[in-house]
């Protein structure tokens, strides 16, 4: 029976999981104790994305905020399969489901005091809409009572820390909104002493305090209402060097004269003393009576801005760098199209004008890369005619300008504002030759060496910037109410400013459009730049100012570029699609990360560069691909990078395998990387491969879109290196089934039998031997037909499996040997390794233990003398097995224990969950059950991270009857 997720009559929520203070999970039979640390982290981050994906990524960063080791994902894995026992076993109705790229936390959307505290507000803000002000009180007095502490209090992670702030201060909205609509119902003189304790406790916070001044002036307490401000007034000053905000200060002056706009009637809160204040025209003090000689050229701030503070601030102090040391010092803000670079700059300007450069500012733009570069010698020109130089005086040549422009500068303040920048010999004229003034230039590109500049790279919105600039547009309760449709919108244009603006326009014109409305329309790849358009805005053409500042060449590069799948790529394939083989593969994408629409996401261990696109990026990438690049060049250009996957993954089978080994080739072209790039990428063969999994498993299913049927179905047969050794059977069917289809489709037999022989293999790893045999024996058939003796020695000894695993070791037998000997007329020796292992498994359980050693003993021969590591590994547990089956079980956990060694080494989970469970068996025979039950559940622990759910589930099994079954049997 389901917990019921009701509320008791203190408004606290009886619910499974609790976030809005210390961690606490409780089922229908008992609190759920969960370990500390890594546990704690990853079921905070699942419950608080309840019924919604989490990436492992994700996890991996929220436990590891910076350096994650390299078995991060294994310990998630372990992480997930512990907190599902745990859930399990305390009787909680909510499950942890798995998804290729992280896990779901699946319980009733009630399950959580966060979603209750959301569903409250949302509810609150409902009712206030509708005139139901004491009911809004109600709910949001409900949704604040939820919380117990600190969201996630205790949980050690520096990345849910900062979510977990959100929540913190949404409840401190909600405190805020609580008091505010009390207030207009007259409830003041109740409150008094409640926001006086607020206040207390959060002494910053402006909105506060002027709730507690209304509610002190409507009860008769005009002069606490005064002596409120100035305490607040004071701490302002004290801690932060800043005065009280505007807001504040028109509170502080109706309360002064008894403004009636603070009567009740007229329901005051501060915002509506702020809106009487702005109506207002304010006085500039201090102005200079002269406008012709002191310029006010900066453009309109926007009302809306957000960004990071803390760059804000860095901009700020480079800027008046120079006021304070002397020589002159110049901000330099460099990002992509779109990124908000101007109204940064603009906003940073507005705020240092008034105090810091009182003489005057400058402005001008520069031109970009796509339009026509400003000479400088023309923006001096406008400059001198703004200091009041009438224009018959001012010079014709840049050195005089120039000149003359220095000498009306010298000691005084003016600020210089240089928009989208081109190159230094564009910037160097315009700069002041003093530090009295102050430089902020904006650039797409520019390789600066200009003296004393500093340097700030301008990244995209956060999420939560980015949904609070979009709150800002189309107001917060429309964002607040669709929540997860405005994630969606941030995502899909990547935190971009320019993107944001433009959906927020759109949806500020159409009140009737709803978010999720927008978000559907942005999510077709082929609408999404038309959708990002209105009136002078536009992303597309954003871009393209980038775009068309590159030469022809590097335009090419980028749009073939938008061919890759991968998220995140090495700078190869750029080589390959250009077809450029020189040993700097690097250098060809440089130039495409100066302009910004490349970017650089990453170094990888070996120091090598990884690149990215930002989704808005590669939409108008892929527009211009379409556009520019004739097909049959995309063609060819996919063929070479996928070409250079597969030589890679070849290289690396033979890596792991010592040689060409257990594997059937076609006849596909293979576009060979320089050999400094492989033998940095095969350092650690496995290694790489997992690590360019997402990249591996795309081009497989970009060269069967592509029509390239031959690279297709031999690079997804070369990945059962990965698939095998690393548990990964998902993905060893996905792109097998991509294959299948695409060598259907082009009537090429050769490679459908060898997809058709993987794929049965892959059903024998499931222990689905019904599923293994049609297509094993159709695999046979065809080898047989097109003349490949390794393939048809693949096939036989899979079925001989099959036979074996059915009883008939005769007919197993007899298939083993015809495999054998069709691996060596092919000199594949690792086949003929493989096959003696099995064939040493019957004459095991035949108890012919002299022959059973003689085959481990063959086979371990060939596997040393390659240095066939996992081969040794399989060739020492069958040996272990042996010594199990002859009741000589400390030799046998000898050999095991160091097979098991050198799995973990290598990192073969596929074989360490199969060396754990015969561990297991080991110490249960030698009546060990607390080492046999240890060894029992780190072996299902793994088969539920390589998605072997049967073994697991018997592996658990054997927890259970570890008693009752002295007598091990070989698994």
């Amino acid at each position: 029976m389901a917990a019921s997720f009701g509320y008791g009559g203190s408004g606290v929520a009886a619910v499974p999981f609790r976030v809005l203070g210390p961690l606490e999970v409780s089922g229908e039979r008992a609190a759920v104790s969960v370990a500390s640390g890594r546990q704690e982290i990853v079921l905070g981050a699942l419950v608080l994305e309840l019924n919604r994906m989490v990436e492992t990524t994700y996890l991996v960063d929220a436990i590891w905020a910076h350096h994650p080791p390299k078995t991060a994902r294994a310990q998630v894995q372990i992480c997930i399969s512990r907190l599902r026992r745990a859930l399990l076993d305390g009787g909680v109705d909510a499950t942890i489901e798995t998804r290729a790229r992280g896990y779901i936390l699946k319980a009733p959307e009630g399950a959580t005091d966060v979603g209750n505290f959301r569903r409250l507000v949302a509810e609150a803000h409902a009712l206030a809409r509708d005139g139901l002000t004491m009911p809004a009180v109600e709910a949001l007095r409900s949704a604040t009572a939820l919380w117990r502490g600190r969201c996630l209090a205790g949980v050690p992670s520096e990345v849910l820390a900062g979510t977990a702030a959100q929540w913190d201060e949404r409840r401190l909205e909600a405190v805020e909104t609580c008091m505010r609509l009390q207030l207009e119902l007259g409830r003041h003189e109740h409150l008094v002493g409640e926001l006086m304790q607020l206040v207390a406790g959060h002494p910053l916070r402006e909105r506060l305090r002027g709730y507690l001044m209304v509610a002190l002036y409507r009860s008769g307490r005009q002069a606490e209402a005064l002596d409120a401000y100035h305490q607040g007034r004071a701490l302002l000053t004290e801690e932060l060097g800043l005065d009280p905000g505007r807001e504040l200060q028109d509170l502080a002056q109706a309360i002064l004269t008894d403004d009636p706009v603070l009567a009740l009637a007229e329901q005051p809160e501060p915002r509506a003393v702020v809106a009487t204040q702005a109506a207002q025209p304010a006085q500039e003090s201090g102005a200079d009576p002269n406008p012709v000689t002191t310029p006010r050229q900066l453009p309109a701030d926007v009302y809306d801005f957000v960004a990071d503070d803390k760059i804000v601030s860095a901009i700020c102090d480079a800027v008046t760098e120079g006021q304070c040391k002397g020589p002159l010092s110049v901000a330099l803000v460099l990002g992509g199209a779109g990124v908000g670079k101007s109204t940064l700059a603009t906003h940073v300007a507005h705020r240092l004008a008034a105090e810091y450069f009182p003489d005057g500012q400058l402005y001008c733009d520069l031109g970009g890369l796509g339009g026509r570069p400003v000479d400088p010698a023309q923006a001096l020109g406008r400059f001198l005619r703004a200091l009041g130089i009438p224009g018959e005086t001012i010079p014709d040549s840049l050195d005089e300008r120039a000149e003359m422009y220095r000498s009306l500068l010298a000691g005084r303040r003016i600020l210089v504002l240089l928009d989208d920048a081109v190159s230094d010999s564009q910037v160097m004229p315009l700069l002041p030759g003093t530090g009295s003034s102050g430089v902020l230039v904006t650039s797409r590109s520019l390789h600066t060496a200009l003296p004393g500049a500093h340097r700030f790279d301008l990244e995209p919105l956060s999420t939560e910037q980015a949904l609070r600039l979009l709150g800002r547009i189309v107001g917060e309760r429309r964002v607040e109410g669709e929540a997860e449709a405005a994630r969606d919108l941030v995502r899909l244009v990547g935190g971009l400013p320019l993107a944001l603006r433009i959906v927020g326009a759109r949806l500020a014109a159409r009140p009737h459009w709803s978010l999720t409305f927008m978000r559907n329309r942005l999510q077709n790849e082929h609408r999404g730049l038309d959708e990002l358009a209105h009136g002078e805005l536009s992303i597309r053409a954003s871009f393209s100012l980038s775009y068309e500042g590159l030469t022809a060449a590097e335009r090419r590069l980028l749009c073939l570029l938008g061919l890759a799948e991968g998220t995140v790529i090495p700078s190869w394939p750029g080589a390959a699609l250009a077809d450029d083989r020189t040993p700097c593969t690097n250098d060809l994408l440089e130039r495409l990360v100066d302009t910004r629409l490349l970017d650089i996401t990453a170094m990888d261990q070996d120091g090598e560069t990884r690149y990215g696109m930002s989704p808005l990026a590669r939409t108008f990438t892929r527009e211009r691909l379409a556009a520019e690049i004739p097909e049959a060049e995309r063609v060819e250009a996919v063929r070479r990078m996928v070409g250079g996957w597969l030589a890679l993954a070849e290289r690396a089978h033979k890596e792991v395998y010592g040689g060409r080994y257990m594997f059937v080739s076609g006849r596909a072209e293979r576009w060979h990387p320089p050999e400094n790039v492989v033998l940095r990428c095969l350092r650690d063969p496995l290694g790489w491969l997992e690590s360019e999994q997402e990249n591996l498993v795309g081009a497989v299913e970009l060269a069967a879109r592509f029509g390239l049927d031959e690279l297709c179905w031999e690079l997804a047969t070369s990945l059962v290196t990965l698939f095998e050794a690393r548990g990964c059977p998902d993905l060893w069917e996905r792109t097998h089934r991509v294959a299948l289809t695409a060598v259907q489709e082009a009537g090429n037999e050769r490679g459908r039998a060898a997809v058709l022989g993987s794929l049965g293999t892959l059903y024998l790893h499931r222990g689905d031997y019904k599923a293994a045999g049609p297509y094993l024996s159709a695999a046979l058939g065809m080898f047989e037909r097109v003349g490949e003796v390794r393939g048809q020695a693949l096939s036989l000894r899979g079925l001989a499996r099959i036979e074996r695993h059915h009883g008939d070791d005769d007919r197993a037998m007899t298939l083993y040997e015809s495999a054998e000997r069709n691996f060596g007329r092919v000199e594949d020796v690792i086949g003929r390794a493989y096959v003696l292992g099995e064939m040493a498994r019957i004459t095991m359980r035949r108890a012919d233990f002299a022959q059973t050693r003689t085959y481990i003993d063959e086979a371990l021969g060939i596997c040393r003398s390659i240095c066939f590591d996992r081969g040794q590994a399989l060739l020492l547990r069958r040996l272990g097995q042996m010594l199990m089956y002859q009741q000589q079980h400390e030799a046998a956990e000898r050999i095991l224990l160091e097979v098991l060694a050198m799995v973990r080494a290598s990192g073969d989970l596929v074989v360490e969950g199969c060396v754990l469970h015969d561990l297991g068996r080991v110490n249960a025979d030698l009546r060990r059950p607390e080492h046999a039950i240890e060894y029992y559940s780190q072996s299902a622990r793994i088969r539920e991270r390589t998605l072997d759910h049967g073994k697991a589930a018997a592996t658990r099994a054997d927890i259970v009857a570890i008693l009752d079954r002295p007598v091990p049997s070989v698994g």
